[in-house]
């Protein structure tokens, strides 16, 4: 039979049409390529989109491979196959299941109770056995407010305070001007404070802080709390020279680890430095003091005060001594107040029936 002779213009016309849409492919391959380098490693698809994919890229057959870029070859070959379960549904929903309500809980409780990071949990998990992945336990940490290694975090310091709470010490040092016959004269002024109770001891004020009388005020705590019955089992203090080693030794001599913080470390002596704040906003800066009896005279009243009646936000928000229980809102009436240092520092109590 003779050749069927093809037309060179329909020929040519073809050619073009097919080197134009190669062409496409390949920007629209480009273009597709920058928008999947912006979006999620990992994209979710809704049923319709499937289908839709699965309609047009079907009769493609192997060659989806070349074009394919937002699942996996293999993922996009199970929807051709149409892999589903007997409900109708898919046999999984995409990405790791869920961790079961009851293991989350545990995994929270184990990281309140103890200070454990992630992978000290996973440990304990795995006796119970349930087995958890690391990082899907920290992710559960950090979504519940936990650091995942509090291990390796300034937490050991506030570890260490809780644990010896009751029986830890602190001391520092503050100043006032003072003004005496002899013009202004900077006053120090030591004091103790009991880390548990929040209760301070005031030792005394000198404007000549030196080893004797240091050492003095030191002996004379010790003796205080043989008085009382206390134990004390460590005592922070800061590098302050005025702490001599005859200073640590009186504390020594009774058992007491003497513990030296480092230098410019504040916020590892935060219950004595607050102390100081509170003395100073509520008391010391509302006066121009006159000599070292006014002085004594101011620090003993707030001594008084803070120690008695003022309320506390790190124990409740109670004051140190325990107050009688009240049921009910009182008559106003019946609110009495009472007032130190000419109504600077106030205290209102219920009056008694």
């Amino acid at each position: 039979m003779p050749k069927t002779r093809q037309n060179p213009i329909l020929v040519f016309l073809v050619h073009m049409t097919q080197s134009i849409l190669l062409r496409q492919i390949a920007f629209l391959k480009a273009e597709n390529q920058i928008l999947r380098s912006r979006c999620p490693k990992q994209i979710q698809t809704t049923p319709a989109e499937r289908a839709l994919l699965v309609r047009i890229g079907a009769p493609l057959g192997s060659a989806i491979q070349e074009i394919l870029s937002i699942v996996h070859y293999k993922t996009f070959l199970r929807w051709v196959r149409g892999e589903k379960s007997e409900t109708g549904k898919r046999v999984r929903p995409p990405g790791r299941p869920a961790l079961p309500q009851n293991v989350e809980e545990i995994i929270l409780r184990l990281a309140k109770e103890n200070a454990w990071g992630y992978a000290r949990i996973q440990g304990e998990l795995k006796k119970l056995g349930i087995k958890v992945a690391c990082n899907t336990i920290k992710k559960i940490l950090i979504q519940n407010g936990f650091h995942p290694s509090p291990n390796r975090t300034k937490g050991d310091w506030d570890r260490f305070l809780k644990r010896h709470m009751d029986t830890l010490w602190a001391c520092d040092f503050f100043t006032k001007d003072v003004w005496t016959l002899f013009g202004k004269a900077t006053y120090y002024v030591l004091f103790f404070i009991h880390v548990g109770t929040r209760r301070v001891r005031i030792a005394g004020a000198t404007c000549q802080p030196n080893g004797p009388w240091v050492e003095q005020q030191a002996r004379n705590l010790v003796m205080e709390m043989a008085d009382r019955g206390e134990k004390a089992s460590f005592l922070i203090k800061d590098g302050d020279t005025k702490f001599t080693e005859k200073f640590d030794e009186v504390f020594k001599s009774e058992g007491v680890r003497v513990k030296r913080l480092p230098f410019a470390s504040p916020n590892l002596n935060a219950y004595a430095e607050r102390f100081v704040q509170s003395i100073k906003n509520e008391c010391l800066g509302q006066f121009v003091v006159f000599g070292e009896r006014h002085l004594e005279f101011l620090i003993r009243e707030y001594e008084s005060h803070y120690n008695t009646v003022r309320p506390h936000q790190g124990i409740g928000n109670q004051p140190i001594v325990a107050m009688p229980s009240q049921e009910g809102p009182p008559n106003p009436a019946e609110v009495e107040c009472d007032s130190r240092l000419g109504g600077l520092l106030r205290h209102y109590y219920r009056q008694a029936a």
